[in-house]
């Protein structure tokens, strides 16, 4: 069953409020009124203190939604964007804006060609970045909304777990209390994409490309996990973590 998230709608090149969008920021892009979906942005306040809301990044095939899985076996909340861009592109506002501002034969049917538009947009700058302009902020607020409900809980988890692609890229790391980056090597990455899919090493490496390079975010991160073994030395990894952000939950480790 689709989640409902309500008011959320991606509407092109106007304010949800009526008349002609202003210029906004929408992660580090400039998006200017008519070229691309500018809904209202939301000011997400995760009311830390109460939850520690950690950001979990890497580049593809770097093993994260492992992480994310290990994390939550061990008592941690997990917020999948990737789950969340899919109910995106549900939305059937999104997908008119998606043909609209990027091309109308990206939807059909009334559902998004996820084939065609990943061969679209990881040759074209220009459509990536729209794409991205018109999914992160419903993404955004679907996140937010998430982390409220899990407030609300008579005992709310400690640790909340912010599974995002493209955290650094969009300008998200100051949202969090810490980010983990998830660290392995191009070629074991290549290995694992193309297990799990019909993606050639090229195509891979294309993708990889489109984000920020992985080096740089193992140095922008509070928490780095090291993927280059087996699930049992991953699983090694994610205790180790895992007792850090214990710690800093109840103010242990400064």
């Amino acid at each position: 069953m689709k989640t409902p998230v309500s008011g959320f709608g991606a509407y092109c090149g106007r304010s949800r409020f009526g008349g002609r969008a202003r210029e906004a920021k929408v992660g580090t892009h400039t998006v200017r009124p008519g070229t691309v979906a500018v809904p209202e942005l939301v000011a997400v306040n995760y009311s830390r203190g109460v939850t520690l809301q950690i950001g979990l990044t890497g580049n593809i095939g770097s093993g994260k939604s492992t992480v994310a899985r290990l994390l939550e076996a061990r008592g941690a909340a997990a917020i999948d964007a990737d789950r969340l861009s899919q109910l995106a592109t549900e939305d059937p506002e999104v997908l008119a804006c998606i043909a609209e501002e990027i091309g109308p034969e990206l939807v059909v049917g009334g559902r998004l060609d996820r084939a065609r538009t990943a061969e679209r947009v990881f040759a074209d700058e220009v459509a990536l970045r729209a794409l991205n302009a018109i999914i992160h902020p419903w993404v955004r607020r679907a996140r937010a909304e998430r982390v409220a409900a899990l407030q609300v809980q008579p005992d709310p988890p400690g640790v909340v777990i912010h599974d995002i692609p493209l955290l650094f890229e969009t300008g998200l790391e100051e949202e969090f209390d810490g980010v983990v980056v998830v660290d392995a090597p191009l070629e074991s990455r290549i290995v694992r994409v193309m297990a799990r899919s019909d993606l050639s090493p090229d195509e891979i490496r294309l993708r990889d490309a489109a984000q920020l390079p992985l080096a740089h975010k193992v140095e922008r991160a509070d928490y780095v996990v090291t993927n280059d073994h087996d699930l049992e030395a991953l699983a090694s990894e994610v205790d180790r973590l895992w007792n850090r952000l214990l710690q800093r939950a109840v103010g242990a480790d400064p």
